[in-house]
């Protein structure tokens, strides 16, 4: 057994449902598992402040019955995820897809139809079982989305993308994933000098029976220990839907801390869950006459309300060589820029050939990526360098 790994033997559980036949069937098919503890609550938690920290607690899985008040438990299920400690699993008898991605999105790491098969609940028991050791309980972030959208191609989207989730990962020390969808053809997997076997659409295009353990088994890992989902290596026929989109986001954040999106220069999404969803959206930009004027239309159409969620970063920003003044750029941009990336196109050129990760040398491009992944991870910021680079040697 991975020395991550819990046997379920020693899990302690407890069920919520206040409909005792569901329950005690559900109970029943837990007991065929051989669980170490197990508990039942007959109604759902009336204070959801405190009561589902506790419950987080003192149980490894809790499993909530969706269906005898589902707006309710869908609360109940955000409301234990947002503890961190203990994996949340949904029972129903409902399929409909919309029912399993609202329990997703809420934060449910398994769906389980009932009638439940007691070999179905072991294989998900032993999912849920690979989870962080118990003594980094307490350790808990929250779980954060953030998308990567650039206001056209070639201003370098995908390489901030790519390094910020590696620097993500790393100053975090969270599971962190990066979804590739640029659009026909995604370079992340090149940028980091990765070679993957599987891509985004064979997740898209088997979307409706995607899950955790399908989504890993489709993932390229980084030597800087990020998960990949890259972008297919040859141009492909198939539609991509806004459905197959949501749940890819839906399932992803069940799995991972942290999911970074790199969406390319493509609006195409900007109604999904993608964007709905996500802690932040940076906008990738530089300071030209078209990129700027780009980034007031997307900024005007699609993120008038966005407020601080929305990210603005000038890329190969070089001050003393721009052709607009500060005033006239924040005015453009109808906010002021939070990240300025530098122009430090020697190190970008060369870490580009030879596939070497930006944010795994010392550089004034990498300095700003660390402090940015800080900021998103919700740590304090750091000027120390050697705090900084510490996990470089």
């Amino acid at each position: 057994m991975p020395p991550d790994q819990q046997d379920p033997g020693s899990l302690t559980v407890t069920l919520i449902g206040p409909d005792e036949g569901r329950r005690k069937a559900v109970a029943a098919a837990l007991a065929d598992c051989n669980v170490g503890a197990m508990r039942e609550f007959t109604s759902y938690p009336t204070n959801l402040e405190e009561l589902p920290e506790m419950l987080a607690k003192h149980y490894d899985v809790i499993l909530v019955d969706l269906d005898s008040d589902p707006e309710y438990a869908l609360d109940v299920v955000e409301a234990i995820f947002a503890c961190g400690s203990a994996m949340v699993m949904v029972y129903s008898e409902q399929t409909d897809r919309d029912v399993v991605v609202s329990a997703m999105r809420a934060g449910a790491r398994e769906f389980l139809t009932v009638p439940i098969v007691p070999t179905d609940l072991a294989d998900a028991l032993a999912r849920v079982s690979l989870r962080a050791p118990a003594a980094q309980r307490g350790k808990w972030a929250p779980r954060k989305l953030f998308a990567f959208l650039g206001t056209k191609g070639g201003c370098g989207v995908t390489t901030l993308a790519s390094n910020f989730a590696i620097a993500l990962a790393q100053e975090s020390g969270q599971k962190t994933l990066l979804i590739d969808l640029g659009k026909p053809l995604g370079d992340a997997a090149i940028n980091l000098g990765i070679i993957a076997q599987y891509s985004v659409m064979n997740a898209l295009e088997h979307f409706v029976r995607l899950d955790s353990s399908f989504l890993a088994s489709l993932l390229t890992t980084h030597a800087s220990g990020l998960s990949v989902l890259a972008a297919p290596g040859e141009f492909s026929r198939n539609e991509v839907t806004k459905e197959s989109i949501d749940k890819l986001v839906a399932v992803a954040r069940t799995s991972f801390r942290y999911v970074v999106v790199d969406v390319g220069s493509s609006v195409e999404w900007i109604d999904s869950t993608l964007f709905e969803d996500a802690s932040a959206v940076y906008l990738v930009t530089q300071v030209g006459v078209s990129e700027l004027r780009n980034a007031n239309r997307m900024i005007t159409r699609f993120f008038p309300m966005l407020g601080e969620q929305l990210q603005i970063v000038l890329n190969r920003y070089v001050a003393h060589a721009l052709i607009f003044d500060e005033e006239h750029i924040t005015k453009a941009l109808t906010r002021p820029a939070q990240w300025k990336i530098p122009d430090d196109w020697a190190t970008a050129r060369r870490t580009r050939n030879t596939a070497t990760a930006l944010a795994m040398e010392d550089s004034a491009i990498s300095k700003v990526l660390h402090q940015m992944a800080r900021t998103a991870a919700g740590l304090p910021a750091s000027s120390d360098k050697k705090r900084i680079f510490s996990f470089f040697g």
